[in-house]
């Protein structure tokens, strides 16, 4: 037995010999000091993985490079994107700087560019409703902006523009080649976006993306050149210089080794590349929402809004769906677009460009208010179910017998009759006022509205009694009236007398 064990060991001691031996070249090549893993990496079993990707001297260089005068927080790691706190109504200046090479892009040279500066949601989640969280929002803050250009600080910096429906948004032209800085003010705070429960919540970040465009051989900016953004959290005022304080102190606490996992704080916060936002080309051109990403498609881009002029209200369409009124369930998608565009929905064209109208008649009040906010969607809600304003007065008026039209009665034996039947017409009056009772019986009648002079009530023995605005406010609900017209004294237009 004592043989056995005695043998076991030689064999198990050459064993660990000849495993020595055989590693015993391994790392001499690299030196006597300690290896160095990205000489590992470059070994060719982890290049073959990478043969595919460009080379460093083939990366795509960057046009532009925009750089925001904010630090970076030290809390964030190794290989995360960068996080930079901002205050709410600060004013933080953006670098716009030309990165070009010789000879990169000649055709911008000694013109000018367009660039849309606009801050958006970070997580995928709130991108997709992000219509309805700006809407909420702005009815939360009505008058307010979610971002503004600080224009007085603003260098380089021409025709600015802010759209009424685009409240994260600005855009401005700018020469590459002068010395340009763009001054933000965020005015929305991360919290404003979390639900509340318990408070203490934590905020949501967003994204400040900046899209540049160059001029396009009609003369519009819509040849898309460059786009970068950053992650940012806003607080309110004073509170970013607090949060990076505590993130500074809770990163001294840490040991070296722990230390290494985070990138260091920067006092600049650069821009990285990123795909453009969808459809930033024609954001202000068509004054819709920015779309979230899952209500782009490539129909967008096809689809053809109509013209200003069918969008007017006194357009008068062809068919009854394309009108004011209803919208009928067999209205076609085109049919159901003219009717948003009348009836002052047009922000929401895009977002129902594939709606029928009986795919939009078919969404409750609910629905409607996920999809477009509290004001829009209960408006939107109200006017597809016809819920017209009540009256606050009913007045009938019918012309004289010398001047109306008159029916003639028949009686049985085909006979025709000296009577006559009164045809009135109802005047539903939305204000109290004389301007309205002139401009509806002008409607009513088919009258020039500026050939009407003055309104009169006949009073006791004939006397004619100016309609003033009060006269209208005691007026009896569904009071009937005969009106008659006279010529004015000047020859130009006439009076109506209400008898």
């Amino acid at each position: 037995m004592a043989w056995v064990l005695k043998m076991d060991e030689v064999i198990e001691s050459g064993l660990v010999h000849d495993f020595d031996a055989s590693l015993s070249g391994i790392g001499q090549e690299l030196g006597a000091g300690a290896y160095s893993m990205s000489d590992v990496l470059a070994l060719p079993i982890f290049k073959q993985e990478d043969s595919s990707l460009p080379q460093e001297n083939e990366t795509k260089h960057p046009p532009f490079q925009y750089v925001m005068c904010a630090a970076t927080s030290p809390a964030v790691k190794l290989y995360d994107e960068t996080l930079t706190y901002l205050n709410q109504g600060q004013s933080y200046e953006i670098r716009m700087l030309d990165n070009r090479k010789a000879g990169d892009i000649p055709e911008i040279n000694g013109k000018l560019v367009k660039s849309i500066i606009r801050v958006v949601f970070h997580d995928r989640r709130l991108q997709y409703t992000e219509h309805q969280q700006l809407e909420g929002w702005k009815w939360n803050r009505p008058g307010d902006r979610l971002l503004d250009l600080d224009i007085p600080m603003s260098v380089g910096v021409i025709d600015i523009k802010t759209n009424p429906s685009q409240l994260n948004a600005v855009e401005f032209l700018w020469d590459p080649t002068k010395c340009t800085s763009a001054f933000i003010q965020v005015h929305c705070i991360s919290t404003e976006f979390t639900p509340r429960k318990h408070g203490g919540e934590k905020g949501v970040p967003f994204r400040i993306q900046v899209d540049t465009f160059k001029q396009t051989e009609n003369g519009e900016y819509t040849d898309h050149l460059h786009s970068a953004s950053c992650q940012i959290k806003v607080f309110k005022p004073k509170g970013a210089d607090r949060k990076q304080k505590t993130d500074r102190e809770k990163m001294e606490k840490r040991t070296a080794h722990e230390k290494e996992k985070y990138q260091p704080s920067y006092d600049t916060t650069v821009l990285t590349e990123c795909s453009p936002w969808p459809d930033t080309p024609t954001t202000f051109v068509n004054n819709s929402p920015t779309p979230a990403p899952t209500f782009t498609s490539a129909q967008h881009n096809t689809y053809s809004v109509p013209d200003s002029n069918s969008s007017s209200p006194n357009h008068q369409g062809d068919g009854t769906s394309q009108g004011s009124g209803d919208l009928h369930p067999s209205a076609t998608i085109q049919e159901t677009q003219q009717w948003l565009l009348k009836n002052r929905f047009s922000a929401y064209t895009r977002l129902f460009s594939n709606f029928s109208g009986a795919d939009l008649l078919k969404l409750t009040r609910e629905d409607l208010v996920q999809i477009c906010g509290p004001a829009d969607g209960i408006r939107l809600y109200n006017a597809l179910k016809s819920r017209s304003v009540r009256p606050r007065l009913t007045i009938y008026v019918c012309q004289e017998p010398l001047q109306s039209l008159q029916l003639e009665r028949q009686d049985a034996g085909g006979g025709d009759s000296n009577g006559a039947i009164y045809v009135y017409h109802a005047i539903y009056l939305e204000e109290m006022a004389a301007s309205e009772v002139t401009r509806k019986l002008a409607l009513a009648f088919n009258i020039p509205l500026h050939q009407i002079n003055q309104v009169y009530r006949q009073g006791p023995t004939g006397i004619h009694i100016l309609v003033s605005d009060q006269m209208v406010q005691n007026f009896q609900d569904e009071s009937c009236f005969l009106f008659t017209t006279i010529k004015a004294e000047n020859g130009e237009g006439f009076h109506i007398i209400l008898k």
